[in-house]
């Protein structure tokens, strides 16, 4: 059944399965405490960000905490870790904060809000841990590492949204050497790559009173593979809650740019869905809806929410999100319409709701267990049972004569 884990404002990690009630639609959480939070530190251990990364029967979960620390753990039986390797980011000053983090066979990648990157290796089979550390523009608010981390994108406060090449990134120095006015003011009149940065976007055209239009993302993410490095499609949320879709091919602008998305606050979160054109989108206010990627239209919106969310966790067939108002939420998702501008047939709702006690902040999936696989197997038993129910009971010749003809149902055992 469907396996997450969840952070809070205190440093603990939680795990959280849910499982089928008494009825089809009645869904049963279980959640277990696997980091406890420590009890005099306060909001100093904050987890800020949770990655997994799942291979065959090993699972990875690291975790990004608000004092710099981190931590990566290796799952054992989904309800318990051991810890595999802890470091801390030294570069990350007071009042900024993690804003990436990405677990992989090769290592975790992590990035702080002042463009701190770090890749840390935990070492295999005898080897000491090591790390390498790179330096991006500072005042991000998201970054995010491709599925063949062949590439990263970021975007922040003033910080346009930016494609790299990972390799590249890390081979250059650590730090950029001081340069001549003059030459400062002709990297921004040409609008030059930094090193290792594959492309880099360009503002919207100025608003209707020829003003420039700010620049803040605040959210993205990647919304398919790609066997170009070069040639991405990204979607980012802003703040004042645009949603915009970016080809790296095809221009330096946004191909899209739906206005509106987020009603309250800006967006805050964006994450490509399981379905062909599906995304979700929550705003800083208490929206959290399924947009069409197509049109940029609304498909759904989830109901009866009372917090901003602030992660969300996709999985093949189901949805959780966590949010300010402590509750961590499960949710139903359904495909957008075949055609652009169909009636949606079915709409997402919330399917259970888990009190935490204390203010979760981020939520992801183990990556292995879903539900898909046992409502398949459900749907075959309701198939049966209605051929059953359909079917008469054979009687003989003497036995139906002068009786009428009645249906019996023939009951299972399972």
């Amino acid at each position: 059944m469907p396996h997450f884990f969840a952070g809070d404002e205190l440093g603990a990690i939680k795990s959280i399965s849910y499982a089928y009630g008494d009825t089809p639609k009645e869904w049963k959480a279980t959640s277990t405490v696997l980091v406890p939070g420590p009890s005099d530190c306060g909001h100093s251990k904050t987890v800020q960000k949770l990655a997994v990364h799942a291979s065959g029967p090993n699972t990875l979960l690291s975790a990004a905490r608000a004092d710099g620390s981190a931590s990566l753990y290796q799952v054992q039986q989904a309800n318990n870790l051991s810890v595999v390797h802890e470091w801390s980011e030294t570069r990350l000053k007071q009042g900024q904060r993690f804003v990436g983090l990405s677990t992989t066979e090769k290592g975790v990648y992590s990035c702080t809000s002042n463009g701190a990157l770090r890749l840390t290796k935990p070492g295999q089979e005898g080897a000491e841990p090591s790390s390498s550390s790179a330096t991006l523009p500072m005042r991000l608010c998201e970054w995010r590492l491709s599925s063949d981390e062949q590439t990263f994108a970021y975007g922040g406060d003033e910080v346009e949204l930016s494609l790299w090449d990972t390799g590249r990134a890390f081979s250059q120095p650590t730090s950029v050497p001081p340069q001549p006015p003059s030459e400062i003011k002709k990297r921004k009149r040409g609008d030059q790559l930094l090193p290792g940065e594959l492309w880099r976007a360009k503002n919207v055209p100025n608003n209707h009173l020829s003003l420039r239009q700010p620049v803040h993302n605040t959210a993205l993410t990647y919304l398919q593979p790609s066997s170009s490095a070069s040639h991405q499609h990204l979607l980012v949320g802003t703040a004042n809650g645009n949603v915009r879709r970016y080809d790296t091919r095809a221009a330096r602008r946004p191909v899209a740019d739906w206005k509106g998305v987020g009603k309250t606050g800006g967006v805050s979160t964006v994450e490509k869905g399981p379905h062909e054109h599906e995304v979700f989108v929550a705003d800083r206010g208490c929206t959290l809806a399924a947009v069409d990627l197509r049109n940029g239209k609304i498909v759904y919106s989830y109901k009866g929410l009372a917090g901003a969310v602030t992660s969300v966790a996709p999985t093949r067939s189901l949805m959780v999100s966590a949010a300010q108002d402590r509750f961590v939420r499960l949710h139903s998702i359904f495909a957008p319409p075949a055609e652009v501008g169909q009636q949606q047939e079915h709409k997402g709702e919330v399917l259970d709701k888990l009190y935490m006690k204390v203010t979760p902040t981020v939520v992801v999936w183990d990556g292995k267990t879903d539900v898909i696989d046992v409502v398949e197997k459900d749907d075959d038993a309701v198939g049966e049972d209605e051929v059953w129910d359909a079917m008469e009971e054979a009687e003989s010749d003497s036995e139906a004569e002068g009786k009428p003809r009645r249906k019996e149902k023939r009951s299972r055992t399972t």
